[in-house]
């Protein structure tokens, strides 16, 4: 059986500097803090926590949209539960569902489709925020609605391309990341070209890992080697899912449903082709085109977002961090979410 502390042990007799490892997942972090790897190996890894929240990302102006169709008399708004207490600028989901608004999450998105079939009368907007792994789902469910031409059913998309923000990141002078520890589950959609681009082109090892303590050792382990040894490139470490073209039918149903568009990051700013929007063939149910969505102007965060998601600024060095920020009264999407790094610092 596969000994955590043994490997770290031995990445620390072959480290011979610090190096700074970005884990793009928020799964990731869970796991690294969970497990205290982080304190395993301080004295040669700083592990910097990358974007890979969805729900951290997902802005205000989304979560409003979502509010403002939720307590309209219109429709009712289905999600997954993880998005529920995002705060907008308003209110979350929760709160609006606490003000009588019509809100119903789902594990099995399929389940929304079945509601929407049986009540023929009601509108029903699925809010699907997320990454690669996310994106099939809205292009199935709507592929699906066409097919069977439910016309009382419509999706509320956000989805972002992971590549194209680590490309943004990358370029931030005061951020060095000497390596990456890239999502396995993202991967299995996507494949691997696009982290190899990114390992050329900034003369990185990428390497492409799961979540148990067992997957991020070796990650780092592989991660370490390959820099002590100057050897940058994309190493697989998630072969039992991960192939090099990706899920072709997941990808083929993407291609069909969406196409590549700019798109912000809450915290990060608008990244260019770094996010996926519904292609006009299906307006028909495309929710921003099927309803009026005013569009609220977005309010100053009093979280700092974009440093926390951006790996400058570690939870515990934020001021608001279980003072006044807490699971319970949280004021920015990272001490909400399951994936979010405030939320992993606070359950160590």
């Amino acid at each position: 059986m596969l000994s955590v502390r043994k490997i770290s042990d031995e990445i620390i007799k072959t480290s011979t500097k610090t190096w700074n490892i970005m884990e793009i997942c928020g799964g990731q972090t869970h796991s690294i803090i969970r497990n205290s790897l982080d304190e395993m190996l301080q004295q040669c890894v700083r592990f910097i926590h990358g974007p890979g929240c969805p729900v951290c990302v997902t802005p205000a102006e989304m979560i409003d949209k979502a509010v403002e169709l939720a307590i309209s008399d219109k429709v009712t708004l289905c999600c997954f539960g993880d998005i529920m207490k995002v705060p907008g600028t308003k209110y979350s989901l929760a709160k609006a569902r606490s003000l009588k608004g019509r809100v119903k999450y789902y594990y099995a998105p399929l389940e929304a489709l079945e509601f929407a079939k049986s009540n023929p009368d009601k509108e029903i907007v699925f809010f699907l925020s997320g990454f690669e792994t996310t994106a099939p789902i809205t292009a199935l469910l709507m592929l699906k609605a066409r097919e069977e031409k439910i016309s009382n059913f419509s999706v509320l998309a956000c989805h972002f391309l992971v590549p194209p923000a680590i490309d943004a990141l990358m370029q931030i002078p005061e951020l060095k990341i000497d390596a990456l520890l890239a999502a396995g589950h993202v991967c299995t959609i996507s494949g691997t070209e696009s982290y190899r681009k990114i390992s050329e082109k900034y003369k990185i090892p990428v390497i492409i890992t799961g979540f148990e303590p067992a997957d991020i050792i070796l990650a780092v382990k592989n991660a370490v080697n390959a820099l002590e040894n100057k050897e940058y490139c994309v190493i697989n470490q998630y072969k039992r899912s991960v192939k090099e073209n990706g899920n072709i039918e997941a990808l083929k149903a993407m291609e069909t449903v969406l196409e590549v568009s700019d798109q912000e990051w809450r915290g990060l700013g608008t990244i260019p082709s770094s996010g996926l929007r519904i292609r006009k063939e299906f307006d028909a149910f495309n929710a921003s085109k099927k309803f009026t969505i005013i569009s609220s102007k977005t309010s100053e965060e009093q979280c700092p977002l974009g440093k926390i998601l951006s790996g400058l600024m570690k939870p515990s060095e934020c001021p608001f961090y279980a003072k006044t920020c807490t699971p319970a009264n949280p004021i920015g999407a990272p001490m909400v979410s399951s994936e979010g790094a405030c939320a992993a610092y606070f359950s160590r």
